[in-house]
């Protein structure tokens, strides 16, 4: 039974926390959050003890590990902190707020030796992207030619948030720039265009959508389209387009659900809510393989470097976007 203390009591922290403490290999012992009164209302429910300080986590005898939900400027200060303390570490996205800090953090981290360090790309995880990856890469479709990531998120975060979260590439695109590596490997080239259409973020400086075009080593090509506003629900749709077929990552629904009838055809329910709803699996199984990695030494994935690299692709990105130019991956 792995022992995990959760750091951050807010959106992705009640994820990770309702995650461990459903899981049958982890125990939830500790959630720390600056507000207690968050910390508190979350652990309380799921039978672990709160703390207003992140560093309960890492001196506490009965955690294991650590699960970081922090705000990103921190992430990489805790997961140093956990390495240094001996536990292992499952950090959210982005590993750091920048490049820069990333990697610094492995090299850091390269100096020593420390339990297992892995990085919340959850769509790894999820069984239909996993299973498409895996046919894609014994081969099922040939070489694969063209990769096509639809994210949509069903309606902005507030002002406030948006203010803080590094933009739209590292906030949100950077789930789809390492999706784009599971399928296609190294990057060499991005272009991308920012879009500001949504009234309610005009003062936001921010982009609330973007397609961004990435070019592999070995020719292929990722589309990826972002709107941080979509009427139908949390839109998430893959399509893997090969030279001897297609692999495709249709929308979840609550229900499979179609309806003939004198108002229409082939009516069907609106997507998934958002995140929490269309990644549980996702998350569990994320989880299972950090466990896993933990007691039985498996390999970790996605690792720190792989949050350096999609870090690499958001900021360029990000310089593309503002400049109308096509950005060379840094090496």
């Amino acid at each position: 039974m792995l022992r995990i203390a959760v750091i951050g009591a807010g959106r992705i922290g009640k994820v990770h926390a309702a995650t461990v403490a459903a899981h049958p290999q982890a125990q939830l012992v500790l959630v720390c959050d600056p507000d207690i009164d968050a910390a508190k209302a979350l652990a309380d429910p799921l039978g672990a003890r709160a703390s207003a300080d992140a560093a309960d986590a890492f001196s506490a005898d009965d955690v294991d590990a650590v699960v970081i939900g922090s705000p990103t400027p921190l992430h990489a200060e805790h997961v140093l902190a956990a390495a240094r303390a001996g536990k292992a570490a499952l950090v959210e996205k982005p590993v750091a707020s920048s490049v820069e800090t990333a990697r610094a953090l492995a090299d850091e981290l390269a100096t020593f030796e420390h339990p297992p360090v892995m990085v919340g790309f959850q769509r790894r995880y999820d069984p239909s992207i996993a299973k498409a990856q895996r046919l894609a890469a014994e081969g099922r479709i040939g070489r694969i030619e063209q990769l096509t990531i639809v994210s949509r998120d069903p309606a902005p975060p507030s002002a406030e948030y948006l203010a803080q979260s590094g933009g739209v590439f590292k906030d949100m695109t950077i789930h789809d720039f390492d999706e784009a590596r599971f399928f296609l490997g190294e990057i060499v080239t991005v272009n991308a265009i920012g879009q500001k259409l949504d009234p309610a973020l005009a003062e936001v400086d921010d982009f609330d959508g973007a397609v961004t075009t990435l070019r592999a080593k070995d020719g292929s090509v990722a589309i990826i389209k972002n709107t941080r506003h979509c009427a139908s629900g949390y839109d998430q749709k893959v399509e893997v387009f090969g030279s001897e077929g297609e692999l495709v990552v249709e929308n979840l629904r609550s229900t499979s659900l179609v309806i003939n009838d004198a108002s229409g055809s082939a009516t069907q329910e609106v997507y998934l809510d958002f995140f929490l709803e269309r990644y549980a699996d996702a998350y569990r199984d994320e989880l299972t393989a950090f466990i896993d990695a933990v007691n039985n030494g498996s390999p970790v994935t996605p690792t720190v470097e792989d949050g350096v690299a999609a870090l690499v692709l958001a900021e360029a990105a990000e310089r593309s976007a503002r400049t109308g130019t096509t950005v060379e991956v840094e090496k």
